[in-house]
């Protein structure tokens, strides 16, 4: 439980109101009640606020003289403020340093170090501070993990990569697979190529669940400091992603692309290989990245939802487009060739 004052002390922002008031938790405006702090980062709930019974509330300045009546924290940025708040409220759970004895470690491990049950660690990896390990995740040999990085159960780390300190692995990641590379014989059958290259993640990563990162095939595939990657996200081999970019869930790119800083890449859109991303591009969800993007903007290629039926007569329009530039063509055509087109000598 916080007071208020003590968390403007703490993270800033402008008190108007009652700084002894005590707030346990953040809650949503609508199940908000007595001891909670809730918050309005967009102005169409506003109506939401006069039924909302939370002791405090997290605005923006453009609400400060409509609430006034209100005890509240006045910030430029109201959902960056409630999550800072909301870090505070809930931190992860303490490190219980040890080793399990269902454990199998080949490595020195710091004393602060927290291993939990089954989980096996290969010769020549390096722990920083304050590593956690979770049940059944694999640590392969030679690869290194920063202080205070945080594994969840049943992550597998193959050999030779590393991974920056304060970062967040969830369950099911695997990192340093190999990547997806084969030659083909005249025979049509596949010849495996080595995957020689490593995995290198930044500092303060974090990693959804059952996302993979593959390793290279001869350079190294390279997450940058800050990136964010959902759950059930594909990076295949020598993809490097620039630091503090975001990929919503089942997003996938392709072998060798360069997506630059700061994008932010939405659900199930798709990143061709060999290309190369700008920084600070929005990619829409469910958009198809076939080409290259360099400068920063906001890059749809889907359709918006319409009824069955309505599409089918889309669609059947679409598969006409040809002929119908081919006919407009002529007409133009024509119209150039007429009586106002001709030579009159």
């Amino acid at each position: 439980m916080f007071r208020l004052q003590e968390l403007v002390d703490r993270l800033g922002g402008d008190l108007h109101g009652d700084g002894s008031v005590s707030v346990a938790r953040v809650a949503t405006l609508e199940r908000a009640g007595e001891g909670d702090l809730a918050f309005l980062a967009n102005r169409k709930y506003l109506p939401q606020v006069e039924r909302c019974a939370a002791s405090a509330l997290i605005v923006g300045p453009d609400a400060r003289e409509q609430l006034a009546e209100r005890t509240l924290i006045v910030t430029p940025d109201p959902y960056l403020y409630f999550a800072r708040v909301a870090q505070l409220f809930n931190p992860p759970p303490p490190i219980q340093a040890g080793v399990h004895r269902t454990a199998a470690v080949a490595c020195s491990v710091p004393a602060s170090v927290e291993i939990g049950p089954g989980a096996s660690i290969d010769a020549d990896v390096e722990l920083g501070e304050d590593v956690v390990i979770g049940a059944n995740c694999h640590v392969g040999r030679g690869s290194r993990i920063g202080r205070g990085t945080r594994l969840y159960p049943n992550v597998t780390v193959y050999h030779d990569c590393v991974i920056g300190n304060d970062c967040i692995l969830h369950a099911g990641v695997v990192i340093g697979a190999d990547g997806f590379g084969f030659a083909r014989e005249r025979s049509g059958a596949w010849v495996k190529i080595p995957q020689t290259g490593r995995v290198i993640i930044g500092n303060d990563v974090e990693i959804g669940a059952n996302t993979t990162v593959d390793r290279g095939a001869l350079d190294d595939t390279v997450i940058g400091d800050g990136v964010k990657l959902d759950n059930l996200i594909q990076i295949a081999h020598n993809v490097r992603v620039g630091e503090h970019t975001i990929m919503a869930g089942c997003a996938g790119v392709a072998g060798s692309a360069q997506i630059g800083a700061r994008c932010m890449i939405g659900g199930q859109a798709g990143i061709s290989g060999h290309l190369s991303i700008a920084d600070d591009v929005v990619v829409s969800a469910w958009t198809l990245v076939a080409k290259s993007i360099t400068k920063p903007g906001v890059y749809t290629g889907n359709l918006p939802l319409q009824t069955h039926g309505d599409w089918v007569k889309n669609f059947s329009h679409l598969r006409h487009l040809d002929a119908l530039s081919k006919r407009v063509r002529q007409l133009e055509q024509h119209n150039n060739d007429g009586p106002q087109g001709r030579d009159p000598g």
